[in-house]
């Protein structure tokens, strides 16, 4: 079978200056990092695509739109299913003192978790104080299907893929340690930001070659690469892809380099007022969100 072919490279989705309505379309410029333009408030141009960010047959047009506001790349409705690694670099591993996992360890994200660029990671009051409980960044490259895979191959994996994107695994250390579950720790509201484009997977070559960061107020923190995971995407969607069909729209985060907070002498906690930027490279670029506290239930 064919890998996902599309006429976009670069796809964002945002609300447009000129209509106030949502769309998707492609920067302008190649070598724009939107999220980090999007942060700035500069100027964004985009060539409007007409149809569905998972449509392959989407068409891409001369047709040029200003950003308004930059969104997450899917919306929550066209997100089937978030699956995340755990574990997936040998540097954070061994950073974690735990052993090298014999196959991938898996858990799922909630939809409501899901947020775009420059959105509030929102620590909620069962995550405060954040001295006790360590808030926690993790920047990991994220698959997004674009064709139902079940029982896939790893040599045929990457024809499944439409393409790739950032996310931050915003994760909550104490609540994380007292089980052997992580699902309940890595799925508060508005925690986990996604974006800021989607590539598509006929503009990476190799997605084990792409490098990956993440600052805090301006200090890297991690800086590894994706060809450090222990299962690489064409294992991943191949191990994911048995007797479960990963429908178009899923998306996978595939686990996090070294330097993660909980790890740090002393810690390195998220709080109110900090802003964590999570950068991949391969034009990817940088999804960046400040971090606020629920101060009551519901309320910032």
């Amino acid at each position: 079978m064919p890998p996902v072919r599309t006429q976009w490279t670069r796809l964002i989705r945002f609300v447009a200056a000129e209509t106030a309505q949502v769309h998707i379309g492609q920067p302008v410029d190649p070598t724009l990092d939107v999220g980090l333009a999007a942060w700035n408030k500069q100027v964004i141009r985009v060539h409007e695509i007409l149809g569905s960010a998972l449509d392959s047959a989407a068409q891409l047009t001369n047709t040029v739109l200003t950003v308004k506001e930059l969104l997450s790349p899917l919306s929550r409705e066209e997100v089937k299913t978030v699956r995340c690694l755990g574990l997936n670099y040998s540097d954070h591993a061994a950073e974690a003192k735990m052993a090298k996992p014999p196959v991938p360890v898996l858990f799922y994200k909630p939809l409501t978790s899901m947020i775009g660029p420059n959105v509030p990671i929102c620590i909620p009051k069962i995550a405060q104080p954040v001295e006790d409980h360590l808030p926690d960044y993790e920047v990991e490259l994220t698959i997004v299907i674009g064709r139902a895979a079940k029982g896939v191959s790893e040599a045929d994996a990457l024809d499944y893929v439409l393409g790739y994107t950032g996310a931050n695994d915003v994760s909550f250390r104490k609540h994380q340690m007292t089980t052997s579950q992580w699902d309940f720790s890595k799925s508060f509201d508005n925690t986990t930001p996604l974006g800021p484009c989607i590539i598509s997977n006929n503009a990476v070559p190799d997605p084990q070659a792409i490098p990956l960061t993440c600052s805090l107020n301006g200090k890297v923190l991690q800086n590894g690469n994706t060809k450090d995971q222990i299962f690489n995407v064409r294992k991943t969607v191949a191990f994911l892809s048995q007797a479960t069909t990963l429908e178009p729209g899923s998306v996978i985060l595939t686990g996090t380099p070294a330097g993660v907070g909980y790890a740090r002498k002393p810690p390195v906690v998220l709080r109110k007022g900090d802003v964590v930027q999570a950068w991949l490279g391969h034009g990817i670029g940088t999804l960046v969100n400040p971090v606020v506290e629920e101060v009551e239930r519901g309320k910032l």
